[in-house]
């Protein structure tokens, strides 16, 4: 955003949902609690997934990642926007809404491939179970997961200052929950076509293309437990992909909607609910599914509550 308007000297102006009062009150609430929770739910499975032997596994070792990601990325957004709607100035300093910008923009990013090398983790697991842990060596591990972390960064570098280049003249009125690049988009005084093309081909990049691999990965699944002659066991394969499945779903459902929608569409609401659902929601979501479908997760949980119970 260039030094040609105001914006960079006054901030802008995150109205939110302040033109509903009463909404705006009781999604406070919500926001509020949904960020506690997701707090201590992730964090809960990081700290499970680290301190118990038995999930020292790829499959635990990429959800500790996802659970990471899910932290970050909600805390880009629900403290300031906790903040902007508990008061009557809505007003959020420029340097803080190009921090937001570039943090959330890589955090999503990451986590659009993280979920991509899950699958492919479990579509391992299920497919090759006898040459699992030769595959899903902990170098590859190390270097998937590097590279969803890396992917995040180089994209929002690039996103994001290509940006923070337009010129905004004068205009300070962001009418959404937090700074994001479709909506600075539409704020821009000047053509953005060039924007609009790039991040089109960043959208397809990181969530067409990673979508496109995770239900590839599924084919093979399904059909690998369809030859399992076991009901019994083609029900505990299915139950052990269906939690990742469902928060893929989700993630990507929403997300798709908000990026691949032309980036000047007047949909003002729908854009700040999908928003908050894919930036709020879903990273509660994570801990929820994947503890609440999981013996494993459970039983380390009790585990070492009942440890520290005995212990003290």
């Amino acid at each position: 955003m260039k030094e040609s308007n105001s914006s960079s000297e006054k901030g802008f102006l995150l109205l939110g949902f302040s033109d509903q009062p009463q909404l705006e009150r009781i999604l406070f609430v919500i926001i509020l609690l949904f960020y506690i929770l997701n707090l201590l739910g992730n964090t809960a499975i990081i700290l499970v997934s680290y301190l118990d032997p038995k999930l020292h596994t790829p499959m635990y070792f990429f959800l500790s990642n996802l659970s990471c990601v899910d932290i970050c990325f909600t805390t880009s957004v629900a403290p300031q926007l906790l903040v902007t709607m508990n008061k009557k100035d809505k007003n959020m300093s420029y340097g803080g809404c190009v921090a937001q910008l570039y943090v959330a923009t890589g955090l999503g990013s990451s986590e659009c491939i993280l979920l991509a090398v899950m699958a492919y983790d479990r579509c391992a697991a299920v497919c090759r179970p006898l040459y699992y842990t030769s595959i899903m060596h902990p170098q590859l591990c190390v270097s998937l997961a590097s590279i969803a972390w890396l992917s995040g960064l180089i994209t929002s570098l690039i996103q994001c200052s290509l940006t923070v280049q337009l010129p905004l003249c004068g205009h300070r009125k962001l009418d959404h929950i937090f700074c994001e690049v479709p909506v600075l988009i539409k704020l821009a005084c000047v053509d953005t076509t060039f924007n609009e093309v790039e991040l089109f081909v960043a959208s397809v990049i990181f969530l067409i293309v990673p979508v496109s691999l995770i239900l590839v990965s599924y084919g093979f699944i399904t059909r690998a437990v369809l030859r399992i002659k076991s009901t019994a066991g083609r029900s505990k394969a299915f139950g052990t992909c269906s939690s990742h499945l469902l928060v893929v779903i989700i993630f990507y459902g929403t997300i798709i909607f908000m990026y691949l929608q032309p980036a000047k569409s007047s949909s003002k609401n729908q854009g700040k609910f999908v928003s908050l659902f894919y930036t709020i929601v879903t990273p509660l979501l994570n801990p929820i599914i994947y503890t609440l479908r999981n013996k494993d997760v459970k039983g380390a949980m009790r585990t070492l509550v009942m440890g520290n119970v005995f212990s003290s």
